[in-house]
Formats: structure tokens, C-alpha cells, sequence
């Protein structure tokens, strides 16, 4: 199953194995998502069409929670959020790597000087396979960038820490009023298959 990573035997307090939980149980990390971003009232999902995030997108298009569509450029999807806000509203934006080369200069003068909780979630290209010079030379700067500005950012690598992730990075930054990346590292989504 994609996405889904074998739990460890976990042992007790008193030195005995613990139950693992059945694989096969385990929620997809679309789902775990949806789920954390319907608890914390996250209901604007901005995105630009990306095939890696195209589970969340089609999960949240089919909840009647969610108001979700594509935008044709990440500032413009990371205004619209930081409108929303403005107006009573939370929102999330989705991307790929590259799409976040675009969003420093916006991030820098409107989501942090202005204390906008901005959510943000890529999915990371540029590392174990890729073919494309753009994704990687990104991926190289999207943490070095997110740290110069200041913003709490994580990776996340096993299905294990998506809810604990997710939903502790909202509250702080809803608490703190300061911007939060999620970054989904292929380990955890399976990546993009690239054709041969």
C-alpha cells in the first residue's frame, strides 16, 4: 500500500510486546489530513493542480465541508487564504516544490509582517529520482528559505506522524499567528512515478 509504513513492535511499560496495529487498518495520509484540517475548521483549500497531492485535492472536492479549487498561480492561491482570513475564514494552500519558489516575496511582505497563520503544504519533488533541474534546485532552497523567514516548516516521512504533525503545527501556528509549512516527502506519498 502506498504511504504506508510497517509499524515496529512496541513494547509495554512492564517489558511486554505490545499489539501492533494491522496495516491494512491504517488510514491513508489523504484521509488522516482531510481529517486533522475538518478539527481545526480549515475549510479553503487553495491549490495548483499537482498529481502527488491529486488524493487530498479529490478528498476535500468530495466533502461538503471543504471549499476547494485551483488557482493558476501559488500568491495568488496564498491571497486568497490570507483574505479569507481576514474575513473569519481558515484555508490551506497545496503545491508541489516548485510552485514555492514563487512565494517569498508574498510570504515576506503579507503573511508575516501582517501575523497571517498561513498554511502550506508541498509536495516535495526535487530528491530520490528526479529528472527535472527546476524541482531539485528548489528543493535544495525551499528549507534554507522557509528558516530565513523565520517559518516553522516539517517534513513528514511515515504515515505514524502526519496526524501528531498536522495537527500540533495548526494549533501553534493559529496560537502564534506565524505561517506553517507541511512538507510531504515521497517517502510518505509514494512521490511521482516518472515514466521511463
Amino acid at each position: 500500500m502506498q504511504g504506508v509504513r510497517i509499524p515496529q513492535p512496541e513494547f509495554s511499560e512492564g517489558g511486554e510486546m505490545a499489539e501492533t496495529v494491522d496495516p491494512s487498518k491504517l488510514e491513508p495520509w489523504h484521509e488522516i489530513v482531510r481529517g486533522v484540517l475538518k478539527r481545526h475548521d480549515v475549510s479553503l483549500v487553495t491549490y495548483v493542480p499537482d498529481n502527488v497531492l491529486r488524493p487530498l485535492i479529490e478528498a476535500v472536492h468530495a466533502d461538503p465541508f471543504f471549499t476547494a479549487f485551483a488557482c493558476t498561480r501559488e500568491e495568488e492561491a496564498l491571497g486568497i487564504n490570507a483574505g479569507a482570513w481576514m474575513g473569519g475564514r481558515r484555508g490551506i494552500l497545496l503545491m508541489q516544490t516548485s510552485g514555492f519558489a514563487t512565494l517569498p516575496n508574498v510570504i515576506a511582505s503579507l503573511s508575516v509582517p501582517f501575523s497571517i497563520p498561513t498554511l502550506m503544504m508541498v509536495s516535495e519533488r526535487g530528491t530520490l529520482g528526479e529528472f527535472n533541474i527546476g524541482q531539485s534546485l528548489v528543493a535544495r532552497t525551499m528549507r534554507p528559505v522557509l528558516t530565513a523567514l523565520a517559518i516553522e516548516h516539517h517534513t513528514m516521512t511515515r504515515l505514524d506522524e502526519v496526524e501528531f504533525t498536522v495537527d500540533r503545527a495548526i494549533t501553534q501556528a493559529l496560537a502564534t499567528m506565524a505561517p506553517v509549512c507541511f512538507i510531504l516527502s515521497p517517502l510518505l506519498t509514494g512521490g511521482k512515478v516518472f515514466a521511463k
